[in-house]
């Protein structure tokens, strides 16, 4: 009998959390998530590649199939989506990073938590908005990260509990992510590449639900 992971059958992600067991049902899932977080090492090209094998992974769960994507340089896939996310970062934690360093250099304890507050504001929105973000790269590339009307018209309205609950199932993978640093870093090679899939379950799950189905990326897409 086929393993569960390998049926022929498309299972669909049914609760916004499964990402977080899926990944195990694939009987290669330790080599591939080792492997991938030794590339996410590199620095740039590392994690570029960690975008991809998000993206990548996505198509395998969008298709039913409870696999990983295998770990490599999937540089073409993850080119849109790590940029708009660097370009995003950057914008909504300047204004925190501004107010921050003045308060710094004035010396005030009152502008430097403000500065706090801001870019702890700037992270919960873009985490936010997360799924939506990664949604729409998917399926139309670099330039549809930039769409804010329509990021921002999915994410909200008749969206806001399914985005709400994609989102915290992100916020829940990141913390997850970073727990591998309590193991003299070591950890990360395997809590990294583990919150990339767990993300990739929460987005399958959004674009199902509230998004709507993506449609395939096009052959040679960077999305």
């Amino acid at each position: 009998m086929a393993s569960e992971g390998s049926q022929a059958g498309p299972t669909a992600l049914d609760n916004v959390g499964d990402g977080f067991g899926w990944t195990f049902q694939d009987p290669q899932w330790f080599g591939k998530m080792i492997l991938q977080g030794l590339i996410w090492l590199i620095p740039i090209v590392g994690w570029i590649s960690l975008g991809g094998w998000l993206m990548l992974t996505i198509d395998n769960y969008r298709a039913g199939r409870r696999e990983l994507a295998p770990a490599g340089f999937h540089l073409g896939r993850g080119v849109a989506v790590s940029f708009v996310f660097l370009i995003y970062g950057i914008v909504l934690g300047l204004p925190g990073g501004v107010v921050s360093n003045i308060g710094t250099a004035v010396s005030s304890s009152g502008l430097s938590a403000i500065g706090g507050l801001l870019s702890l504001a700037a992270w919960l929105f873009l985490t936010f908005l997360t799924p939506v973000l990664i949604t729409f790269v998917y399926q139309g590339g670099f330039a549809a990260g930039f769409d804010f009307s329509g990021i921002w018209r999915t994410a909200t309205g008749a969206n806001t509990g399914n985005t709400v609950a994609a989102a915290a199932v992100i916020l829940g993978a990141s913390i997850t992510g970073g727990l591998g640093a309590i193991l003299c870093l070591v950890g990360l090679l395997f809590t990294v590449p583990y919150s990339q899939a767990i993300t990739a379950g929460a987005v399958t799950w959004y674009q199902r639900v509230a998004a709507g189905p993506a449609p395939a990326p096009p052959t040679g897409a960077t999305g």
